[in-house]
């Protein structure tokens, strides 16, 4: 399968907009033929997620169809020059938000996939790879649809030097512009850097630092900037309350 995958295990390169159908699939076939054993992991992009795959997604999660999904999330339509999806923030430029940047929010994606009752959900970030490590393990001893989230930065599109991809992830967490958290049959926790903030009741870093170091944002105003640092403090507040009555 190289250049596709360079990952030694059966592969399907799905259409844009299948991969909760074709996951579908590939779990109605395994059971046909009695294979037992085999994890079934999609990955799509935000794109292909929170936009153009929404519905085939939310279809198998509505049935809870036995498969991982992973939303691959870089903020933008990368592969095919930056446009905007339903998950590129406020206030960033991109190939179709290219003077003021995007005037919307992001889609809560998260926030929906809980809503169709699933048996776990959890967020994550590439900058704190083990916390993804462990989420991805415990999410394969669980049945049903699981779904997982990953911020992703990207160099090119968020327009950052390729040195600083760790810092940027770990700046969106920091900020609380990412919260990392899981949801298991129901019951929510904050986990990694997120947890640690918590528990330690130390304040978050004002999301401008966020934004200060990525050229996506060079038209975002400061107007912009004081809603989502509101939005960014009231939503913190709600996870804690969330962790404390769990």
């Amino acid at each position: 399968m190289y250049p596709i995958t360079a990952v030694n295990v059966p592969c399907v390169n799905t259409p844009f907009a299948s991969t909760g159908a074709s996951a579908t699939g590939l779990v109605a076939g395994l059971k046909a033929l009695g294979r037992k054993g085999i994890t079934v992991l999609a990955f799509a992009g935000d794109g292909g997620t929170y936009d153009i795959g929404i519905q085939s997604l939310s279809g198998a999660a509505e049935r809870q169809m036995d498969f991982i999904y992973v939303c691959y999330d870089n903020e933008g339509y990368m592969n095919t020059g930056n446009q905007r999806s339903g998950s590129t923030p406020l206030g960033a430029v991109s190939g179709t938000t290219p003077v003021l940047g995007k005037q919307q929010y992001q889609k809560d994606m998260t926030a929906i996939m809980e809503a169709h009752g699933l048996p776990y959900v959890a967020t994550c970030s590439a900058s704190f790879p083990l916390d993804l490590y462990e989420k991805v393990k415990k999410a394969r001893t669980i049945e049903g649809t699981r779904f997982i989230h990953i911020q992703t930065p990207c160099p090119p599109g968020w327009l950052f030097p390729f040195s600083d991809t760790i810092k940027i992830g770990e700046l969106a967490v920091e900020t609380g512009l990412v919260v990392l958290y899981e949801i298991e049959d129901g019951i929510f926790r904050l986990t990694s850097m997120s947890e640690s903030v918590a528990s330690k009741g130390t304040q978050l870093r004002p999301v401008r630092e966020y934004f200060n170091h990525q050229g996506r944002f060079k038209t975002i105003t400061e107007e912009q900037i004081d809603e989502l640092q509101e939005w960014v403090t009231t939503r913190w507040k709600h996870f804690l309350h969330r962790a404390t009555h769990a």
